[in-house]
């Protein structure tokens, strides 16, 4: 409890002396040449803001997009210029508090779903460049989104700014000097702009990202976003900069992996617009991150699976009358043999990918595997992998995805019927959520208590001072 106090007291003095010294206030309209916008832009398309900030069939950037939490879907905002929806009556000085602070204009604190924690690594002149895309670049549009709206204790704002004084660190970002200019950089887009940390590293009670876990792999939704540390099994520690830059860039790296779900929105939004040069720093990047293993990885992700072919076993077999009761390779020719081949190889040029040496199938989580198969892999324009969501009921889902890490992948992976209901039904219906949100009200509480005893405190503290 001391310790924790002590924190607090340390961020609340800062805090107040970084407000007392912030006088400076510059309008909305700031002057911007066409080099600083298209760095704005850069530095835009880095952090992916399109991907939470537009809703499907919308606007660009006009918000409306319902995200889900484990504490309910939170509505991104319209951050057009639109003087009367979006942020086009702004300072520099206000959406700076915005992207690095998470404090909107009107004094309401923002939820971290804005990864405003990373985005708090941004130096001054990459915000001032947003700020000029933002205001310049970006069409205005006459859309008010729904406001957020949460159920008690989560819809107290207010209490963000007691979680920010716990997890929100200072920025912007500090170069290692023992490290490269281009390890640098890499560690700037990753831990910043990029913001990788949101999705790849595991939250702790209060939903921050826990640092002693730091892109050991964490969940989006009901996606898996996998270890990406420089653990040889279990990271990205058997993987070349040449194959990262390939699959950051293209989507896939043969016998490796491919994108699919949020990630392969991050690729299409984000990542292949970048620079070679900074995808090769941000591959330079990760292969340094300090390495966490997963006791269960017993060799690397990518390395399970060799070729099997049992379809000369149901030849002339009749299919079951109860669909459900169709066995592993019935389905699987069924289904898969047209793309993936008989033996699980795919094509020979590797458009489609082999099931073998393949990450969707070598970890012992299976959650991506079953919602590759539920919802397809989609790539913009393209779809890669239709998704069988209407064709395959839980349990064929299941004794499919069952064959497959059998056959093809690691066998220590299992799925259910049960836990392909509860990924079909998604994070709003899904029992988990209930659960994860009732633990987190009461962490939310408990930490409000905690905050009300050390006002207290340093009331009484202060008291005693004066006399």
């Amino acid at each position: 409890m001391s310790r924790l106090m002590s924190r607090l007291s340390r961020r609340v003095t800062v805090a107040l002396a970084l407000s007392a010294a912030a006088s400076v206030v510059v309008g909305p309209a700031l002057a911007a040449d066409a080099d600083l916008i298209a760095r704005g832009k850069y530095i835009a398309t880095a952090s992916d803001c399109v991907a939470c900030h537009s809703a499907p069939g919308g606007e660009p950037m006009a918000g409306g997009l319902a995200i889900p939490t484990p504490i309910g879907s939170i509505v991104s905002t319209n951050i057009t210029p639109s003087k009367q929806n979006g942020i086009g009556n702004y300072t520099l000085e206000q959406f700076d508090a915005a992207v690095r602070k998470g404090v909107r204009a009107d004094g309401k604190r923002l939820y971290p779903a804005m990864p405003y924690t990373s985005y708090a690594l941004l130096s001054d002149d990459d915000v001032a460049a947003l700020y000029a895309y933002f205001m310049n670049g970006v069409t205005p549009v006459e859309t008010r989104p729904a406001e957020t709206s949460l159920p008690f204790p989560f819809n107290i704002r207010l209490s963000m700014a007691a979680w920010n004084l716990l997890f929100l660190d200072g920025g912007p970002f500090k170069p290692d000097p023992a490290q490269s200019a281009e390890w640098n950089r890499g560690a700037y887009l990753v831990r910043g702009p990029a913001h990788c940390g949101t999705c790849h590293t595991p939250r702790n009670l209060f939903m921050a990202e826990s640092t002693s876990q730091a892109m050991a792999g964490g969940d989006v939704g009901f996606w898996h976003a996998p270890n990406v540390t420089s653990d040889p099994n279990s990271g990205v520690g058997g993987w070349s900069v040449q194959e990262l830059v390939a699959y950051m860039r293209d989507g896939h790296a043969i016998g490796k992996s491919q994108a699919a779900g949020p990630m392969a929105e991050a690729v299409d939004n984000s990542l292949h617009l970048l620079t070679g040069d900074d995808l090769q720093a941000i591959a330079v990047y990760l292969k340094t991150i300090p390495p966490v293993h997963d006791p269960s990885d017993t060799k690397p992700v990518f390395a399970w699976g060799s070729p099997s072919d049992d379809l000369a076993s149901i030849r002339g077999v009749a299919l079951p009358q109860d669909r459900d009761g169709m066995t592993g390779p019935q389905l699987y020719d069924a289904y898969c043999a047209t793309c993936h081949q008989a033996e699980g190889q795919g094509s020979f040029e590797g458009g489609l990918p082999s099931l073998m040496h393949n990450t969707a199938l070598g970890r012992a989580n299976t959650n991506n595997l079953v919602m590759v198969m539920l919802e397809g892999v989609h790539r913009q324009p393209d779809v890669l992998m239709p998704g069988f969501e209407k064709q395959l009921s839980d349990v064929q889902v299941a004794t499919l995805g069952s064959y497959l890490v059998q056959h093809f992948g690691n066998p220590a992976g299992t799925i259910t019927a049960a836990q392909v209901a509860e990924l079909r039904a998604g994070p709003a219906k899904s029992m988990l959520a209930t659960i994860a949100q009732a633990a987190l009200a009461v962490g939310a509480l408990a930490l409000i208590g905690l905050i009300v005893l050390w006002l207290r405190w340093w009331r009484k503290r202060g008291t005693a001072t004066q006399a």
